[in-house]
């Protein structure tokens, strides 16, 4: 790896962006593969796809009748809506992009997956660039999209109509973004006061590209779901840590303090503002029928829970213009009260065969059984199980347990490495997983699931490459040291390939024995 003062060198961009792009590609060939099956709504499908339909048709989810699912299944998308708005709870940016796939390829299960195996797949490629960025090695950024893409969470949510595939993708563009502002900053400030600072706040930089697209990605992220605004408030805090080491680099005293000036309030202003601007837009087509929700849904059990009062714009006269504005707003910000009720209040003696607890996630404690078809005979569907036992199909979300394991080590060396050797991209995973995963520990008295995960994925992933990468060194000579590295790195890489071979037909639906299940359920957590 490049010192950690250095801003890394991109070695061969055509090289880089060409590897990248066709690692991107085989990635995506494997999650659009049978992309199909299972022919069923899995898990909470049955709502985003429906949801994602209505969107495109009427701008707003509206209620379905009952057996909808059943009729979609079999060719018929008309007359199944009610004419009442659906009360949701999550944001719509990821049904959005489900119902672009639907809008390409129809109402069937192709169509409304396709987008998460396109979101997935470029996944990948962010992956890529942001270690590629964190190391300075081609190499190593091909090391960490082969991890992504090697994992079973990874695959089975790109190959699924759930919103946690989009957040997890728009996070890491966010993170990225984040990354490369630091770099940009560092050469930019340099530039300014080649000669350093020796009084004063240093140069003002007020427009900075990287965050305000950073900016522009975290709004989608926390557009799709609330849970990524813990990550959005994290990484603006290391933004102001990043900013102040790089006027101290300059010379500048009390860096910390004029940092929170003089690039705080314009950061600030280019990750949360922008962010809170994208994530009401996303709304819009909510709020264009503002009406339809203040008429069905301004008094429901969640706007009266505990004392609460009706939505107040359900009982003042319509408004014009501006003021039509402020109504619709004014409803939006009811609704998200109602949401936030319904998260904190009503779920919390929900329960689920496989909820699990959040400090399991990162040893994959309790995957989720997506859909299961059990007791298929010998003989039947190609099944050629021995006599007195049967095949069965299940899609399950388990991460690839030995990229996880090994991440638990890399994460812990990540955090030693920070703290220790004072390397800032050490602290990029670990922000990267607290942020994304500790929030869930004041939730872990309702119903929630190891896939939500997902969002830690690539904060694991680059506490592994940048530890192996570190393990390796950038000594091109043949040493003891790099045998060593090479040996670790390369033996973790395929038992990670190979776990991946192993867990494949249960992450995709494919046919097996009752025995060939049995032998990947490794732990009884597991069944």
């Amino acid at each position: 790896m490049t010192p950690p003062g250095r801003r890394p060198r991109l070695q061969d961009p055509v090289v880089a962006w060409t590897a990248a792009l066709l690692l991107t590609g085989v990635t995506f060939a494997l999650r659009v593969w049978h992309l199909g099956s299972p022919r069923q709504f899995a898990f909470d499908e049955t709502y985003y796809a429906k949801d994602a339909w209505s969107l495109l048709h009427h701008g707003y989810v509206r209620s379905y009748v009952d057996g909808a699912d059943a009729q979609i299944l079999e060719g018929t998308t008309g007359g199944l809506r009610k004419d009442d708005p659906s009360m949701v709870v999550h944001p719509e940016v990821g049904k959005w992009l489900i119902a672009l796939g639907e809008q390409a390829f129809g109402m069937d299960p192709f169509g409304w997956r396709i987008a998460s195996a396109v979101v997935g797949s470029l996944m990948v490629l962010v992956m890529c660039r942001l270690a590629l960025r964190l190391t300075g090695s081609v190499f190593w950024g091909l090391v960490a999209g082969l991890l992504v893409s090697l994992d079973g969470l990874h695959l089975v949510l790109s190959r699924l109509a759930l919103l946690d595939i989009f957040m997890a993708f728009f996070l890491l563009c966010g993170v990225h973004c984040v990354v490369a502002d630091r770099q940009w900053f560092h050469a930019r400030l340099a530039r300014l006061a080649p000669d350093g600072v020796t009084r004063g706040w240093g140069p003002r930089v007020w427009f900075r590209p990287w965050l305000l697209l950073g900016g522009i990605a975290f709004g989608l992220a926390v557009g799709t779901k609330w849970t990524a605004l813990y990550p959005l408030a994290a990484f603006g805090l290391l933004v102001w840590a990043w900013s102040a080491g790089a006027r101290r680099s300059l010379g500048v005293r009390w860096p910390v303090l004029r940092a929170a000036v003089v690039d705080g309030v314009p950061a600030f202003v280019h990750l949360v503002l922008v962010a809170f601007v994208v994530y009401v837009a996303s709304w819009t087509g909510w709020l264009v029928h503002a009406e339809e929700y203040e008429r069905t849904l301004s008094a429901t059990q969640y706007s009266t829970y505990d004392g609460g009062e009706p939505w107040p714009t359900a009982s003042e006269p319509d408004a014009s213009g501006l003021g039509e504005v402020r109504q619709s707003l004014e409803s939006l910000l009811s609704y998200h009260r109602d949401v936030y009720t319904f998260h904190t209040a009503f779920l919390n003696d929900a329960t689920h065969t496989y909820s699990s607890k959040p400090g399991g996630w990162l040893l994959m404690e309790r995957p989720v059984g997506v859909s299961v078809e059990l007791d298929i005979p010998p003989g039947t569907d190609g099944c050629e199980a021995a006599q007195g036992s049967t095949c069965l199909r299940q899609v399950m979300l388990l991460g690839n347990p030995v990229l996880w394991w090994g991440g638990c080590l890399a994460l812990l060396a990540a955090l030693a490495l920070w703290a220790g050797a004072r390397d800032w991209r050490f602290g990029v995973p670990v922000v990267g997983v607290a942020a994304t995963w500790l929030p869930w520990f004041q939730y872990d008295d309702r119903t929630i699931f190891v896939f939500y995960a997902i969002a830690m994925l690539p904060f694991v992933v680059l506490a592994l490459a940048l530890y192996l990468a570190r393990l390796v060194g950038p000594d091109l000579r043949p040493r003891r040291r790099r045998t060593l590295g090479a040996v670790v790195g390369g033996s973790f890489t395929v038992l990670v390939v190979l776990a991946f071979a192993w867990f494949w037909p249960v992450w995709t639906n494919e046919l097996i024995t009752h025995d060939e299940w049995l032998g990947r359920m490794w732990f009884r957590r597991w069944i």
